[in-house]
């Protein structure tokens, strides 16, 4: 039997096998849940609208509130997460377009990227998406720590990042076939330390990020920039890289 938010996000979606294309699974692993797992969550979340405290009660519901600024840290990292991991459809790229801008660095970039939402398709971005990261052979980019950190696939960067979250109980969610270096999935695990998602050491976010973001996700930001023939995605880059830099910079900070 399903539970309530499941149900609320499947009807969002507009059907189980829409909600299993949005967030990149096969529609039997949608079929078989009985609730959303954890790790998936803000992802349901940012593709259907449906509140994490809806999906998740019993994660998100009666909880103590999270510190204001790691709130936001994990709604980027979430944010970032999902553009990363696939094309946006119709329905994100909305919400997108309504971002709040401030006169900060990173609000500048979310004006920008709203803007660029506002004046895009989803069938524009979808080919960007492609051209960027698939492609006929192999896309413009590799989004992968161990191909920016050692120049090919599956390196030792990976099996090293395998080791921490190992230390971390963090596990690789059924069905995921990418492995666990590639940007999109990286930034899900930031934003489930951020959040609280994931239970973990004090300072562990800081180890994670200073040993498997850092060396290599602002170089990928800024190809991701500089990239031939997208719009969309390069107002994405320029948001990671800012982010990026700001966490950098916070972390290098004295506790």
């Amino acid at each position: 039997m399903r539970d309530p938010g499941l149900d609320k996000a499947i009807a969002a979606a507009g059907g189980v096998g829409a909600l299993a294309r949005k967030i990149g699974i096969a529609q039997p692993s949608v079929s078989n849940w009985s609730r959303v797992p954890a790790e998936r969550v803000l992802t349901v979340e940012a593709v259907t609208g449906v509140s994490r405290a809806e999906l998740r009660p019993d994660l998100f519901g009666e909880r103590p509130a999270l510190d204001e600024v790691d709130g936001a840290r994990g709604r980027e990292y979430a944010l970032l997460a999902t553009l990363l991991a696939r094309a946006p459809e119709q329905a994100l790229l909305d919400r997108i377009a309504g971002l709040r801008a401030d006169p900060s660095m990173l609000g500048l970039a979310h004006a920008a990227l709203a803007e660029a939402a506002g004046q895009t398709t989803a069938e524009r971005v979808e080919r960007e998406y492609f051209e960027l990261f698939i492609g006929l052979g192999r896309g413009e980019l590799l989004p992968y720590g161990s191909y920016y950190l050692a120049g090919f696939l599956h390196e030792r960067p990976l099996a090293r990042l395998r080791e921490s979250l190992a230390q971390l109980g963090i596990e690789r969610a059924a069905g995921q076939a990418e492995p666990e270096d590639h940007a999109a999935i990286l930034c899900e695990i930031m934003a489930g330390l951020a959040s609280g998602r994931f239970a973990a050491p004090e300072g562990a976010a800081r180890a994670l990020f200073e040993a498997h973001v850092a060396p290599w996700m602002e170089p990928f930001f800024c190809d991701l920039e500089q990239a031939d023939a997208v719009d969309f995605y390069r107002h994405v880059g320029t948001l990671g890289r800012v982010f990026m830099t700001i966490e950098r910079q916070a972390f290098a900070l004295p506790s």
